[in-house]
């Protein structure tokens, strides 16, 4: 069998992670379980607190919202909330650039980087019909 480059997952004790994460991802991923939030702080290679705090703003909108309806609404939400994390706001820690400006993606789309987006999106979508 070949050897395999395995996506290394970090988690933190909580018991439904371990349970979800070794039924589905065993074969395909390293699983690191009962890793502190602030690990960084002790020395370990991983830190989780990125991925606690988009946990954290995803049930801050689930809360607002009530509920998506459907698989479909919370499927459109995420995505939305994919687009407007790496196109739109701008991150302190990428010196007030976005995601993909850092990436070298640059869609020049101004000021009202949303508006613009999606005047964008409706070009290309007029474009491919």
């Amino acid at each position: 069998m070949k050897k395999r480059k395995l996506i290394t997952f970090v988690s933190d004790g909580f018991e439904n992670y371990k349970d979800g994460a070794t039924c589905y991802f065993n074969y395909v991923a390293r699983i690191i379980f009962d890793v502190p939030i602030a690990c960084k702080r002790f020395g370990l290679k991983h830190n989780n607190n990125p991925i606690e705090k988009y946990n954290q703003d995803i049930k801050d909108q689930i809360i607002t919202k009530r509920h998506f309806g459907s698989f479909e609404g919370a499927e459109e939400f995420l995505n939305l909330s994919h687009v407007v994390k790496n196109f739109v706001n701008p991150h302190q820690s990428l010196k007030g650039r976005t995601p993909a400006e850092a990436a070298g993606i640059n869609l020049r789309l101004g000021k009202n980087k949303l508006k613009s987006l999606i005047n964008y999106t409706a070009n290309l979508q007029m474009t491919k019909s």
